[in-house]
């Protein structure tokens, strides 16, 4: 952890304001736009699509109906997901109509990875996920408003189809030569691992979705990753082949790191938007710590701020990147909205806490878990509660006669609180949830002593 990870107060732009414990409220599209078209291509929203001359002229027009899927291949969401999210609500507060559609019956099969075959869950673990994912999705989008959206689930329509059905009345219409042509199942063909007969047959699965959703709802939009492009015109198609309307599909660009590196990869690992999968310290930190190339980039993506107040941002980042504005920008909006305006003040205080600039015992577990997890660790019994041992049981000095010069010259802290006396021993009241403490050597060098009761002589 370094010097970074603090920030005093929230970005003094108006809409990150409060104190309210929900998100900030995102307001209708920038003005600066004459259309909702105009401004998804400027915030780099679309990679592929198609016909963009029809397409704008939709989006300009009358309210369209739209969709966009999301699978439940685990308990949460991630910040791919959440690139759609955000488009879906910036197309509703545009005027159109959201469909989400959380994939009860696509879950159950997975669309084709690059690398391998999907594992298949148990049917009870993805009707949980189903349940997760689509409380997830009501926080991004306005299921009450002018034009509330309206939550579907794939397998309310293919569970009840046969097989025969399927093939009669869908698979007639997809052509093997055009489905092996997709990059992914080509990629797929021509790999060691091959790729199964389920996992061939996703495309179909997801153009049915399009063209069912078309037929009850007048859907005439379907938005995701580009990586998904063949999914998604796999709908397009099926529609025009069946129904004989030409409906649109937008595919977003994937997200990468100024290197070319995947964004929102910590170690192998997604950032989730589950709290308790990915905590709002953990989250807080992942934006903060984003590099100045990358800044502008994720604020024209992941928040709400207009053109003015991007670009704004955007010459603070080329004048002054040693405040890292920007990102603390980035981190206040993307936290807030994700996890609450509360939930990202105390992520904050948190990080000014654990730099010994607020109160520790203020921090709740989890969060305190998150804040200290790259510090040094030691288990001492509570035995051994004397500064001279803590300071050597978690590493920060190397003797015991270092500890007492260090303690001498003003440099110990227990809890961010200064020790002067060589013989201090740390009371039980003063660990933190009972069983932690904050070891400091001068201002930078920081340890977390876990305490466990020491063991008791055998009788």
């Amino acid at each position: 952890m370094d010097g970074v990870s603090v920030t005093a107060t929230p970005p003094r732009d108006p809409s990150s304001s409060g104190s309210s414990s929900t998100a900030p409220t995102p307001q209708r599209n920038d003005a600066s736009f004459p259309g909702i078209w105009q401004e998804l291509r400027w915030r780099g929203l679309v990679q592929v699509s198609t016909d963009e001359t029809e397409l704008e002229r939709a989006l300009n027009g009358q309210p369209l109906t739209y969709y966009c899927g999301f699978d439940p291949t685990a308990a949460s969401l991630h910040l791919g997901n959440l690139v759609q999210l955000l488009t879906m609500r910036r197309l509703q507060l545009a005027g159109h109509h959201p469909l989400a559609l959380v994939g009860g019956s696509t879950g159950l099969v997975g669309d084709p990875r690059p690398s391998a075959e999907r594992t298949m869950n148990t049917k009870e673990t993805v009707a949980a996920w189903v349940d997760s994912l689509q409380e997830q999705v009501r926080r991004f989008l306005d299921f009450e408003g002018e034009n509330p959206a309206r939550m579907v689930n794939n397998l309310d329509w293919t569970g009840p189809m046969s097989v025969i059905d399927f093939l009669r009345d869908v698979g007639k219409h997809f052509r093997v030569g055009t489905m092996i042509k997709k990059e992914i199942v080509a990629s797929r063909l021509n790999s060691d691992e091959g790729i199964s007969y389920a996992e061939f047959s996703y495309q179909i699965l997801q153009g049915m979705d399009y063209l069912e959703l078309h037929r009850q709802y007048g859907c005439t939009l379907q938005t995701g990753g580009s990586d998904q492009w063949g999914n998604l015109t796999s709908g397009t198609e099926l529609v025009r082949k069946v129904e004989g309307h030409a409906v649109h599909a937008i595919g977003t660009p994937l997200i990468t790191n100024a290197d070319g590196t995947k964004f929102g990869k910590s170690e192998g690992n997604a950032i989730w938007l589950d709290a308790a999968m990915c905590s709002p310290y953990t989250f807080y930190q992942f934006w903060l710590n984003r590099l100045d190339a990358d800044v502008v980039t994720l604020l024209k993506v992941f928040t709400f701020l207009d053109r003015a107040r991007i670009e704004e941002l955007a010459v603070e980042v080329a004048a002054r990147p040693h405040r890292r504005e920007a990102q603390k920008v980035l981190a206040w909006e993307v936290t807030s909205l994700v996890h609450g305006v509360a939930a990202t003040e105390a992520a904050i205080a948190a990080s000014a806490a654990v730099f010994g600039q607020g109160d520790l015992a203020a921090i709740d577990e989890p969060t305190w878990q998150a804040a200290t997890a790259e510090l040094p660790r030691a288990t001492v019994d509570d035995g051994r509660l004397g500064i001279v041992d803590l300071l050597v049981a978690t590493g920060l000095v190397s003797s015991n006669s270092e500890a007492r010069r260090t303690i001498g010259d003003g440099g110990a802290y227990v809890n961010n609180t200064k020790v002067t006396d060589v013989e201090h021993v740390v009371d039980r009241a003063d660990l933190l949830h009972g069983r932690y403490l904050l070891i400091r050597r001068g201002k930078r060098h920081q340890a977390v002593a876990e305490v466990t009761p020491a063991e008791q002589p055998a009788r």
